[in-house]
């Protein structure tokens, strides 16, 4: 996964720096795929496809692409923070994730290994179960801090055409005013990755995808901290509705988010 993200990385660095020659066309609305995306997904497809070719894949790009039923598959995210990265925005990540199958084969299970690689800091936030999780070699921990008041949480907004907007006004209105800072960054990856790393105290966001959160979720775990969605189901990848933080503030989060969409 490291060799794979950090090829991909480059290529994106080089691109992040032609950013005004990029060819861009419309995927949705306010939703944007540039070639340096569909390259850097291609570049990871080829490496790990080298390295286990027997599994299968989920690219945000490509789908699905089945591989050996028994076997691991491979969830990928070539470009999370794709708006960031057209306008010149240097916070965007690589998302990669090892799912493994259940074992009375019903379909897919737990998260064994992920990584969130940030092209233009150099930064590698990973984790492996019952391993930890790391940034390079350093040991990552969530924040130690139990109060609402000195938080400072992230979330992502709604825009044209993803998420609703009333559901995120309710949550906000019950959040904003117990914590210390709310910051929206454009990239769920690495607001995962900064919850695992103590930089974010919480996380909420809905509305997301497997290859936003796969990687994420597990290195918020690893590093002691909890992730469920807002009925407060731990699954293996919470990506319609995630809430991530330590012990205490994810218990309060969660209650802020419960209380707000009852009413």
């Amino acid at each position: 996964m490291e060799r794979a993200a950090r090829k991909a990385g480059g290529r994106l660095r080089r691109d992040f720096g032609e950013i005004e020659h990029l060819q861009v066309s419309r995927k949705g609305p306010a939703d944007f795929v540039s070639k340096a995306d569909q390259a850097a997904e291609r570049t990871l497809w080829d490496e790990l496809r080298a390295a286990r070719p027997d599994w299968g894949f989920v690219l945000e790009e490509g789908g699905t692409i089945e591989g050996d039923p028994a076997k691991p598959r491979w969830i990928v995210d070539p470009l999370d923070g794709t708006s960031n990265f057209l306008h010149g925005i240097p916070h965007f990540a690589i998302s990669i994730a090892v799912q493994e199958p259940k074992i009375d084969g019903s379909g897919w299970g737990e998260v064994t290994a992920g990584l969130v690689y940030q092209p233009i800091t150099d930064e590698s936030f990973w984790a492996e179960k019952s391993r930890g999780a790391w940034l390079q070699d350093a040991r990552l921990r969530v924040s130690a801090r139990r109060h609402l008041s000195e938080s400072l949480i992230a979330t992502g907004v709604p825009y044209q055409g993803h998420g609703d907007f009333g559901e995120w006004t309710r949550i906000l209105s019950a959040v904003g005013p117990q914590v210390a800072g709310i910051r929206r960054f454009g990239s769920a990856a690495l607001d995962l990755a900064w919850v695992a790393a103590g930089r974010f105290d919480g996380f909420w966001e809905s509305d997301l995808n497997l290859w936003d959160t796969a990687a994420g979720c597990l290195l918020v775990r690893e590093a002691g901290g909890f992730v469920t969605d807002y009925r407060g189901r731990s699954l293996p990848i919470c990506a319609e509705q995630v809430v991530a933080g330590n012990d205490p503030l994810h218990s309060r989060l969660h209650k802020l988010l419960a209380g707000a969409l009852k009413s």
